[in-house]
Formats: structure tokens, C-alpha cells, sequence
């Protein structure tokens, strides 16, 4: 080839270029499947939530029946079918937690259950339970407040609380109070089954002034008291234990019903409301209340009234008259 041979060739190649290949559109890209959402993870721990529900409704129902019950009795209680309810018994059964009469093929709650409710037991203490209920008190009524238990010589003060101006009062933490004549006595009086507490306050009466009895005047007076405290569900005094002092006690009972222990709050006369629909009483009341709760009482049906409570006898007269 002469060179303007090859030098034409060369600048026909410039100007046409190479030899393109013919447009070929672009593959349609198929659209990409979303990843599965997690939900059989999400239903599978909902279910596990829902099973450890219903066994633990199983439990509940075999407590309220007494500890002990049939299958047929334990699937009507919690409205499930008699299989199901069988299904979550031989699982709990496995666990310990319940247990097959081999006679009577009844359920009864098992040793591992037995534990948890001793271990329960162990931390009902009113005191500790009663803690935050006395923080609240103080701050909400601007009252002393505290909580006793019946000792040996009487109710006893274990734990107090006093609001930035505390009432002159002497009282600490191990004062002994009166059973008839403190708010906090007559609590435990109207609540307890304890025949010495009861002669405790037959005893007080007998040795009272004058001007104390005129609190209680009229036959069979210590009865009539316990009937007035059970009514108005808490203890109250006004200028009976010290002049110009006023308190309001509520029953702590623990899962029996009997009375652990009593809380009270006290303050000046003067600005402090008896009424027992007044400002303190309710306050007082609900707070003893959820302590009770908190120690295993569950109260009884309307209509229903505790052992301590039916120890008093039921017709009740006219209430005494409050003395200032």
C-alpha cells in the first residue's frame, strides 16, 4: 500500500469512525420482592405471651377455689375448654407448680408453688410496704403519721414520719398507745379477735376519769364503739388522747384478714378534718387499704364482713356523740 493510499484510509476512519453495532433497548429490570415482614416471630412471642397468661390464669383459678379442684371446676372458672385447660396442667405439672390427687384426680397447687408463696410471705411486712404510704400521707395532709403494731403492752409505734412543722407531740418511734382512748387503739380493738386486746380496753375503761368515759357513755360501751369505728371504716378521735390533738387510724390485714398492723395520721384540732367523709379519712383509709391489698387481703364481697369484724355483734345503735 503507498502512503496516500494509507493516508486516505486513515482519515476515512477519523471521519466515519469504527462500525457501531446496532441499539439494543435495555433488559427490563425485574422488580425486586420485598422481604417477608417478621410476622411469624411478632405472632409466635405474642402467643408465647397469650399461653403465659392463660397459665397463670390457671393458677389464679386454682388459689381463688380453695388449692385444690377438678378440671371441670378449673375450666368453667377461667370460661376455657376442659382440653386446653388439662394442657396447661400437665405443663405446669412438669414445672412443679401443680399436682394430681392420685385419688380423687383433683389439681392441687405443687411444692414450687409452695415456694413462691413462701417467698411471697417472707415480704409482707407492713411496715416496709406501709413506707411509701406514709411519705405520701405527710406530704398530702401535712400531718404526722405513722404505723404501729400491737405489742405486748399495746400498740406500739415502729415507723414515723413528720411534716416540716411537726404537732408538739411526744411520740417516737417505740411510744405505746392506748387501746381505747388513741385513734390507733380502737383500730385494732374494732379489727381484732385477740381476747387481750379486748381486755386491754376493758381494763382502760374501768380506771378512766370521768371525763374520759363521757366519750363513751351508756351501756355496753366498748361493743358500740367497735360497731362505730367498723362503720365508718376507721378509728377517730378529737381531743381525747391529748388536748388539742386530733387522729384518724386505719387497719392494715394482712391475707387472713386479721389486723397487722394499724396506720394513723394526727395533727392540731384546729385544721384537722374528722369528718369520715372528710379530707383525711378517705386518704387514710385507701392508703391502709392498698397496703392490705399489697400484704394478700382481698376484700370481701359486698354484703361480707371479715372474722374480726363478726366477733362484734351486728345491730347497731345510734352513734356515740364526738366529744371536743
Amino acid at each position: 500500500m503507498t502512503f496516500a493510499s494509507s493516508y486516505y484510509a486513515m482519515r476515512k476512519l477519523r471521519v466515519t469512525g469504527p462500525p457501531v453495532a446496532p441499539h439494543t433497548p435495555p433488559m427490563p429490570r425485574t422488580p425486586r420482592t420485598p422481604p417477608a415482614p417478621p410476622a411469624p416471630r411478632v405472632a409466635d412471642r405474642r402467643q408465647r405471651v397469650q399461653s403465659a397468661e392463660t397459665g397463670m390464669a390457671v393458677l389464679k383459678a386454682l388459689a381463688t377455689l380453695g388449692g385444690s379442684a377438678s378440671l371441670t371446676a378449673l375450666a368453667a372458672a377461667i370460661g376455657e375448654s376442659t382440653a386446653k385447660v388439662h394442657r396447661y396442667l400437665a405443663s405446669l405439672a412438669q414445672q412443679g407448680l401443680v399436682a394430681q390427687h392420685p385419688s380423687t384426680q383433683h389439681y392441687h397447687l405443687g411444692a414450687e408453688a409452695v415456694r413462691i408463696g413462701l417467698a411471697a410471705l417472707r415480704q409482707c411486712d407492713p411496715i416496709r410496704l406501709g413506707e411509701g404510704a406514709l411519705v405520701r400521707l405527710r406530704g398530702q395532709l401535712e400531718a404526722t403519721c405513722f404505723i404501729a403494731v400491737m405489742g405486748n403492752k399495746g400498740p406500739t409505734v415502729l415507723r414515723i414520719e413528720e411534716p416540716t412543722l411537726p404537732v408538739t407531740v411526744n411520740m417516737r418511734a417505740g411510744s405505746v398507745l392506748p387501746v381505747l382512748w388513741s385513734a390507733t387503739g380502737r383500730a385494732f380493738l374494732a379489727w381484732s379477735e385477740d381476747a387481750q386486746v379486748r381486755r386491754q380496753a376493758q381494763e382502760e375503761y374501768a380506771a378512766a376519769t370521768p371525763e374520759q368515759r363521757a366519750h363513751l357513755a351508756g351501756p355496753d360501751a366498748i361493743a358500740r364503739l367497735c360497731r362505730q369505728v367498723q362503720g365508718d371504716g376507721c378509728a377517730i378521735v378529737h381531743d381525747t388522747l391529748l388536748r388539742g390533738i386530733s387522729a384518724v387510724a386505719a387497719p392494715i390485714l394482712d391475707a387472713h384478714g386479721r389486723v397487722a398492723a394499724v396506720l394513723t395520721a394526727l395533727g392540731a384540732s384546729s385544721g384537722f378534718d374528722t369528718r369520715p367523709g372528710g379530707r383525711i379519712c378517705p386518704q387514710v383509709v385507701r392508703e391502709a387499704a392498698d397496703i392490705s391489698a399489697a400484704m394478700g387481703w382481698t376484700a370481701p364481697a359486698a354484703g361480707a364482713a371479715p372474722a374480726a369484724a363478726q366477733a362484734v355483734p351486728s345491730p347497731a345503735p345510734a352513734r356515740a356523740r364526738r366529744r371536743a
